[in-house]
């Protein structure tokens, strides 16, 4: 894992439940951790979906391993939300993969 290639900032957000004033549950998102990466790969897959043509966006992060990361945060970057499908570690707690797709409300 090369330094020189993560050129770009992510940033992973974990959702926690707070409650409004009116006294509603609502879900915020926190920073977790502030991380340099590189995408490996970038895509976006076109199909169907409730009978409409809709696309989705993947991306796919390489970053130095960090304890704690799970399915359940997401992925800030680049003004984007993109929930984490899946975590892939590198070596033995060398590096991280994480591939993620675009988060849709």
């Amino acid at each position: 894992m090369r330094a020189g290639k993560m050129v770009h900032v992510i940033e992973i957000q974990r959702a926690s439940a707070t409650i409004s004033p009116a006294g509603t549950p609502l879900q915020t998102w926190a920073k977790v951790a502030t991380l340099r990466a590189e995408i490996v790969e970038q895509g976006t897959e076109e199909f169907l979906r409730n009978a409409g043509d809709t696309s989705e966006t993947t991306l796919v992060f390489r970053t130095r391993h960090l304890d704690g990361i799970t399915d359940e945060d997401r992925v800030s970057f680049d003004g984007g939300a993109y929930d984490i499908d899946r975590l892939v570690p590198i070596g033995r707690r060398r590096g991280l993969e994480i591939r993620c797709r675009e988060n849709r409300p």
